[in-house]
């Protein structure tokens, strides 16, 4: 369950980038594919989960395979991933004080937000998010 704050020793084999092939992971690369997902998502109804990493940050690197895992088997949910070193003031313009850090997003509304590697409150918030997104409506609200 650890997290990181910032880049420490200035490392070298952890420069590499975090693998996540596979899965439906969707990298975001800029601003505008940030918004062209979350476009899509809003009008497929989904939720979306957007993963803010580094990939300095041992914690990320832990949770990635996770990530692309709970991708795999919560289609109904979109994941995207933001690189904090790659995309510095978009991150910056959501806050991120630490890595990794999760949103659930619906409609560009935050719904919900998780801080660190913690790989049972992720499944657990994904799950539920999920099951809320493949329920029909109430009808009564």
């Amino acid at each position: 369950m650890g997290n990181c704050s910032g880049k420490e020793g200035g490392g070298g084999d952890l420069e590499d980038e975090i693998d996540f092939t596979g899965g439906n992971v969707h990298v975001i690369t800029s601003k505008e594919v940030w918004d062209q997902k979350n476009s899509e998502a809003n009008r497929d109804g989904k939720i979306v989960v957007a993963n803010f990493s580094a990939s300095w940050c041992g914690p990320c690197r832990v949770m990635a395979p996770v990530y692309t895992e709970l991708s795999e088997k919560y289609p109904s949910l979109m994941f995207l991933t933001v690189d904090v070193d790659e995309l510095t003031e978009f991150s910056s313009s959501w806050d991120i004080r630490a890595t990794p850090t999760f949103f659930f997003l619906k409609d560009g509304q935050q719904l919900d937000k998780l801080i660190g590697a913690n790989k049972p409150e992720l499944e657990k918030k994904i799950t539920t998010f999920a099951e809320s997104s493949t329920r029909p409506p109430d009808p009564n609200l």
